[in-house]
């Protein structure tokens, strides 16, 4: 009689514990990198999932010129040359995510909870990028083989 009174426990127990599983909403932070360096857009977060870092940042007319780590000011050079020989975005679209993307990495490299992170976000950025443009040039008219500098 206890073995089948101890199974019937033991299902239940294992019921409860996956129903408690399944209402999980999901509480866990993600890393920043992975939500852009999976995505062939570069679109920046609506306002509402913008995490808490954006909300002391500093305002827009306070942010540097560049970001002073190498990879992110290399990806920023070359972002609307190679967004547009990607075709990634339209015409109309590519200032606006510029924008949006300089913004957000210049704001990003000013946090120093984030700046560690920030060259490995945008070398993510621009392999995803290079994946993108199949081996296409970013240059708009590329110098013939033979030609110098």
């Amino acid at each position: 009689m206890t073995t089948p009174f101890r199974l019937a426990l033991a299902a239940t127990a294992a019921t409860l514990l996956l129903a408690g599983c399944a209402s999980d909403t999901g509480t866990r932070p993600t890393p920043a990198a992975s939500s852009h360096a999976t995505t062939r857009s570069t679109a920046p977060p609506a306002p509402a999932q913008r995490s808490s870092h954006h909300a002391t940042a500093p305002s827009d007319a306070s942010l540097p010129e560049q970001t002073g780590i190498p990879a992110c000011d290399d990806y920023l050079s070359s972002y609307l040359a190679c967004h547009r020989a990607a075709g990634i975005f339209s015409a109309e679209q590519l200032p606006l995510r510029y924008e949006a993307m300089r913004t957000n990495l210049l704001r990003d490299s000013q946090n120093p909870d984030v700046r560690p992170q920030l060259g490995e976000r945008c070398n993510s950025l621009a392999r995803s990028l290079r994946e993108a443009l199949h081996g296409k040039s970013c240059s708009p008219n590329p110098a013939p083989a033979g030609s110098t500098p």
